[in-house]
């Protein structure tokens, strides 16, 4: 039967070359015989500009994806919150497409909204006054007119400040909030909810004015690569 591949916070990085190397044996083996493949955000640890693809774990899956193209599977890109700055070029390198965040979609007759799911998590103050900066194209553009050595010295400055905030977070702040998830729910006209960013993979059902909402949380790779399979029956996790 016919499915579409979701995944997304795989957080790719040089220094964990397990999880590297079973994300290219998803995308050489599982997402082949997907009708599409959706990455919805954190595909990278960090994006420093689509100059940085030169970097040889970027090239290679920029080659990857252009690859599971060629093959006739579309590849389709939503960022996250850290690989936010993935541009044009490296869409065209990728030959991937750029999707919205958040986007609506026609999933075999079920409509179902995608995101990358950090816009949900509106108790944590902090990131998303963090989100709203970063986000901000003129702020974006003089981090870009960098060298980007410094950009990538910055970023890597920003994991390890991220990585210590979190320590003093609850585990509740850090999740989505109920009423952030209704309000999307709603203003999609009660889709299916697919998202990642909370590392919480689960199938949740919401009840939101009379109707029944199913939200699924995508998981994140760092014990173990994952992704989400969905056809015509529904979807279901798939642990690699």
């Amino acid at each position: 039967m016919a499915y579409t591949a979701f995944i997304s916070d795989l957080h790719l990085a040089a220094e964990r070359p397990a999880i590297v190397e079973q994300f290219f044996r998803f995308v050489s083996g599982p997402a082949r015989g997907a009708d599409v493949l959706y990455v919805l955000g954190d595909l990278f640890e960090y994006w420093a500009g689509d100059d940085d693809i030169e970097d040889p774990l970027n090239g290679r899956v920029a080659q990857a994806f252009s690859e599971l193209h060629s093959s006739g599977i579309p590849v389709w890109f939503l960022h996250g919150n850290r690989d936010f700055l993935v541009g044009e070029a490296f869409a065209r390198s990728a030959q991937a497409r750029l999707l919205s965040d958040a986007a609506l979609l026609d999933l075999y007759g079920t409509p179902t909204l995608v995101m990358h799911g950090d816009t949900l998590c509106t108790d944590d103050v902090d990131y998303q006054k963090f989100r709203a900066y970063a986000r901000n194209p003129a702020n974006q553009a003089r981090f870009l007119a960098q060298p980007l050595a410094a950009r990538r010295a910055q970023l890597r400055g920003l994991r390890a400040e991220s990585e210590a905030a979190k320590q003093g977070k609850s585990a509740e702040i850090m999740d989505v909030n109920q009423q952030a998830v209704e309000q999307a729910l709603r203003q999609s006209d009660y889709p299916r909810l697919i998202h990642g960013h909370t590392h919480r993979p689960a199938r949740h059902v919401h009840e939101v004015d009379g109707h029944t909402c199913e939200r699924w949380v995508l998981g994140d790779w760092y014990a173990n690569g994952s992704y989400l399979h969905c056809d015509a029956d529904g979807c279901r996790a798939v642990t690699l």
